[in-house]
């Protein structure tokens, strides 16, 4: 008698794997399109360089969609996950290159890599440091200082807007605000990329913004080390390397969702680490192509539940079809010149959505409970802490250089600050559980 496989290791076949597959694709493909062009907004880069960066962000995420799913040895979990460019970490990425340049960011990668690899063993002692509290705090600094960045893409270097930029982030904004309410499934899950269509399309039919065209044609292989050689500080990577601490509790929470999703019992002390091995094997890659830390995201898990299909062969075929894209050069030229002011306003929609999020995790963390309200000082000094170098950048100009890039960087500062005290307040209340929180779930 022939055992039935389990949903999750069901074999669909083709004519089914392709329509599925592609609607995961439409779920997850604006996160690194819009990731690779705030990316090349901040970093003033060609649209030769924009697009390389779209072919190896693309290629990655098929690859690692792939790892994922499938899995390699000890290498992924088997699992309906897709992996993606996540935007808290290229906020931190791009924090790190206009502080210490775009090889430093890079060199920050791999570091950031090797640590998580390096704590899995100890994984179940280290997320414990990032409850609800904690990973809200980062996530909102985070969340703030990016939506800082996305506007500096609409007024420019000078923080000058000129009328039309504006006007023009602000229809890509409205265009997505639109295709959200209008549109439903998985088209909604869409709706930044469509608003970024839309944007460019007014963009020019108006005038209101200008194309930098890239040419090319055929396949093409992303450029290699496109900053130069990666240049490795610690100082520099704390942002980084303390982000790849907290997608431990992400991964955690992620995976526990999705086994239950697919009718798979989670194993955190087995599957967890083979996730975040994935995670640093690509990301590490990705590090010589010039992107940053790529994560495993579960977002696609509302197409798991809308179709009923559980089948990880589904996101492997959506990843097979994300490396096609990425080679297809006339696929990452044709919007590698779209005009900044339209990235601005995709971008503001996307971190304002992480800066959302992080209040949600802080109400989830109950600010009040506690007679003494000792979570919301936690909070309150922490938000202090991480606000202080984004309100006055010249507070700390005096300090010695490895106090600036510590104190200077705001997610730092509030993160650790939080951690700290978090701890401080949990050893005096021996009495309160210190549960690790759900983690973050990556926005764009």
């Amino acid at each position: 008698m022939t055992a039935v496989p389990s949903p999750v290791d069901e074999r669909v076949p083709l004519r089914r794997l392709v329509p599925l597959s592609v609607q995961h694709v439409l779920a997850m493909v604006a996160a690194p399109v819009s990731t690779v062009f705030l990316t090349a907004g901040t970093l003033h880069l060609s649209p030769a360089r924009t697009a390389s960066l779209l072919s190896a962000v693309l290629i990655l995420c098929g690859a690692g969609t792939l790892l994922q799913s499938l899995g390699v040895w000890r290498i992924g979990a088997r699992l309906p996950f897709v992996m993606l460019p996540g935007g808290a970490a290229a906020a931190l990425f791009l924090q790190i290159a206009q502080d210490h340049g775009a090889a430093t960011a890079s060199g920050s990668v791999f570091l950031a890599a090797l640590l998580l690899v390096a704590v899995l063993p100890l994984y179940a002692r280290i997320v414990r440091l990032f409850p609800p509290l904690v990973m809200g705090v980062t996530v909102l600094l985070i969340g703030i200082a990016m939506v800082r960045v996305a506007a500096q893409l609409i007024t420019g270097p000078d923080g000058l807007g000129q009328p039309r930029a504006v006007a023009l982030a602000g229809l890509t904004v409205a265009a997505t605000v639109g295709a959200y309410l209008l549109l439903r499934g998985v088209w909604r899950q869409t709706a930044v990329l469509i608003g970024m269509a839309v944007g460019a399309l007014l963009a020019a039919v108006t005038g209101l913004g200008s194309f930098g065209s890239a040419a090319g044609s055929g396949l093409s292989l992303p450029s290699l080390l496109p900053y130069g050689a990666p240049h490795f500080e610690v100082l520099a990577a704390l942002p980084l390397l303390i982000f790849s601490l907290t997608t431990l509790a992400e991964i955690t929470g992620q995976t526990v969702l999705v086994g239950e999703t697919v009718g798979r019992a989670a194993e955190p002390a087995r599957d967890v680490p083979r996730v975040g091995r994935a995670d640093a094997l690509v990301s590490a890659i990705g590090g010589l192509f010039g992107t940053s830390l790529m994560v495993t995201s579960a977002e696609n898990i509302g197409i798991v539940r809308l179709t009923g299909v559980r089948s990880r062969f589904v996101t492997a075929g959506a990843g097979a079809l994300l490396v096609v894209m990425g080679l297809l050069t006339p696929v990452s030229r044709a919007v590698a010149g779209i005009p900044s002011a339209v990235v601005g306003g995709s971008s503001l929609v996307v971190y304002a959505v992480i800066a959302v999020l992080g209040v949600d995790m802080l109400r989830r963390a109950d600010l009040g409970r506690g007679a003494d309200g000792s979570d919301a000082m936690v909070a309150a000094l922490a938000l202090a802490a991480g606000l202080l170098p984004l309100l006055s950048p010249g507070l700390y100009e005096g300090f010695p250089s490895w106090a600036r890039t510590v104190l200077g960087s705001g997610v730092v500062a509030g993160t650790l600050t939080a951690v700290v005290l978090s701890a401080v307040f949990r050893f005096w209340r021996p009495g309160l559980p210190g549960a690790a929180g759900a983690g973050v779930r990556e926005a764009g």
